[in-house]
């Protein structure tokens, strides 16, 4: 008998989930929490752009708030309920090492169906750059911004590349950002860090940890100079 084609897992296929990749993350927590009601902290967004960054497979991460709250279940003594998506970081991680031997999609990233349409990418591309020009200081990168959305047809084709080209203008915006931010702005974003994050410390590494922090402080200074996120995970 000639031998089967490897299974591809379409979990980590490319762009089909994705883009879906902060939304699924949320769903799936809600789901393994037993409530709808929850939604993401700002700590829990950042930790899961540090996973997305990583390449952590959005199924080690589901399969990783399973296990995690398989063992909350298991506690004869529980006090208080599961209320981070930070409280699941050890065993997503075990997991993404677990999986870290999973074969590459065989099928093109490109050739894969966008998760949304054209339309509704020019749309986001245009809205974000009108949010970014009220801040005269971020002139230069709402043009770019605008210019992208111009040409929104033939980027469409190539959403991996596009998605390259939003994150360096998003770094360029974080760091004129930065330069704007006093001191007591940082010190409060710190304060507001470290309190979030004290319960969760000992379930990651200092390497977690410190791009969980970047994340974090990027995040809350994009929020204070009311800038959107240009990443396509943002689009929905």
């Amino acid at each position: 008998m000639a031998p089967q084609p490897e299974e591809v897992d379409e979990s980590s296929s490319w762009p089909t989930n994705y883009f879906n990749y902060f939304t699924e993350i949320e769903e799936h927590f809600q789901k393994a929490r037993g409530t709808s009601l929850f939604l993401m902290s700002p700590l829990d967004w950042a930790l899961v752009e540090t996973w997305k960054n990583a390449g952590v497979p959005l199924d080690a991460v589901r399969r990783g708030i399973d296990v995690a709250f398989q063992k909350w279940r298991e506690k004869k003594n529980r006090t208080q309920m599961v209320n981070s998506v930070a409280y699941c970081a050890q065993a997503v991680m075990l997991e993404a090492q677990v999986m870290a031997g999973v074969a590459q999609p065989a099928v093109s990233r490109a050739e894969r169906a966008a998760p949304f349409s054209l339309e509704e990418l020019d749309t986001y591309l245009r809205q974000n750059a009108a949010e970014i020009r009220k801040s005269s200081e971020f002139a230069e990168i709402a043009l770019a911004v605008e210019r992208l959305a111009a040409d929104s047809a033939e980027l469409y084709k190539d959403l991996e590349d596009l998605e390259r080209r939003l994150t360096a203008l998003e770094d360029k915006m974080i760091a004129i950002a930065r330069l704007r931010q006093n001191e007591e702005d940082l010190l409060a974003a710190r304060r507001d860090l470290d309190q979030q994050l004290r319960p969760y410390r000992g379930k990651m590494t200092a390497d977690q940890l410190a791009m969980l922090e970047r994340q974090y402080l990027e995040r809350r200074l994009l929020e204070k100079a009311a800038l959107p996120r240009l990443s396509l995970f943002y689009l929905k």
